[in-house]
């Protein structure tokens, strides 16, 4: 069960029911320009600079609607990734010595704990995916990922072309030989009149629950015995046919992600070859971003 949030003169949200709810950030993507007070670009991976992002290709069409353009550009692609805070290892070096990290990027918003939704269309053409996720700064540089954070993976449709599937989830332990993952589940992508999707996960101290245009799809606890009791004290399920995975939850602030990205450059350093056939303009469009805080 879901309960409606109004915003004056935007769409309403949809939040887990019987909780009461405040506003605590948002984004409804008004006027004409990116705001810089909200958001960074990711244009690092790992150190260096990737070529498949780019803070080009922003788009705000005056009506309250983010787009996120797919770019063609001297002979490749790349697209806008968008996130409130930043990686600590993506930071390039930016003078000799032994210290591997340059100036780190300010943090626009940093949180924990809430409810975190998105209202988006998907773009059109296959070779490159969207995603909406939360993310700390220091995953993996702590044994316990309780105090270094965990990826939480609200949304990723890079499945959805093909298998017509959506998946979410989470990752923690860093990316190297320690990182681990409960094994992303997915769900059923299904269209829309309007083309318009609800997403959004409820992280709380004693895990996650996430949800797809109003309904649960998973849920995460630290412990298996209770990951089939996420908020709901009796235990019942109410009907809830969505995934249950164990794994820890983070207990540090983290940031927000809005992003897309081209298939291909992790892996080969070349596009995808389905991109030659997509036809141009062709975005991630967003309405909304949401952070709401659970009251007493």
């Amino acid at each position: 069960m879901m309960q409606s949030f109004a915003l004056n003169d935007h769409a309403d949200s949809y939040l887990p029911a019987d909780k009461k709810w405040q506003l605590v950030w948002n984004d409804e993507f008004d006027g004409t320009e990116l705001d810089t007070s909200k958001w960074n670009f990711r244009l690092n991976f790992w150190g260096q600079r990737f070529k498949a992002f780019t803070d080009e290709g922003v788009v705000l069409d005056g009506q309250s609607h983010l787009q996120l353009h797919l770019v063609k550009k001297d002979g490749y692609f790349c697209s806008p990734h968008l996130q409130t805070g930043s990686l600590t290892y993506d930071i390039p070096r930016d003078r000799e010595g032994f210290w591997p990290f340059g100036k780190k990027q300010e943090a626009k918003f940093m949180h924990r704990y809430g409810y975190y939704e998105i209202r988006c269309r998907f773009p059109k053409n296959d070779g490159w995916w969207s995603a909406f996720w939360l993310q700390s700064p220091s995953i993996g540089a702590h044994p316990d990922p309780r105090r270094a954070g965990v990826e939480c993976d609200v949304m990723e449709n890079y499945r959805m072309y093909k298998n017509k599937k959506i998946i979410g989830g989470n990752i923690w332990g860093g990316y190297g030989a320690d990182g681990r993952g409960h094994g992303h589940f997915n769900w059923p992508f299904e269209e829309t009149a309007d083309r318009w999707h609800y997403y959004g996960v409820h992280w709380h101290p004693n895990g996650y629950v996430f949800y797809a245009d109003g309904k649960e799809v998973g849920r995460v606890s630290p412990d298996p015995n209770d990951a089939r009791k996420i908020l709901d004290d009796e235990g019942k399920l109410a009907g809830f046919a969505g995934a249950v995975a164990t794994g820890p939850v983070s207990d540090v602030e983290q940031f927000i992600l809005v992003s897309t990205e081209c298939h291909g450059y992790r892996q080969t350093g070349k596009h995808d070859p389905s991109l030659e056939e997509a036809i141009l303009p062709d975005f991630f469009e967003v309405d909304f971003v949401r952070v709401f805080d659970e009251m007493p």
